[in-house]
């Protein structure tokens, strides 16, 4: 297998944990009360579900187009 599919798997593997952490912190009791309040979620929630997002997807995209086998 070659590394970079490699590495694609475990970066996708990392932003999934990301998103399931944003996710479950959004559930928090500050978060609710900041998206009660100020109608968002707080910074830390955002860029964890954001940082989940972008490495899930980049993992998958080196996942499906990363360096063939020879």
């Amino acid at each position: 297998m070659p590394i970079s599919r490699l590495a694609g798997i475990v970066i996708c593997i990392i932003g999934i944990a990301l998103l399931i952490v944003g996710f479950n912190a959004s559930d928090s009791a500050a978060d609710q009360l900041s998206e009660t309040f100020l109608g968002r979620y707080t910074d830390e929630t955002v860029w964890y579900l954001v940082g989940g997002a972008a490495a899930a997807i980049g993992g998958l995209i080196l996942m499906m187009f990363g360096a063939k086998a020879r």
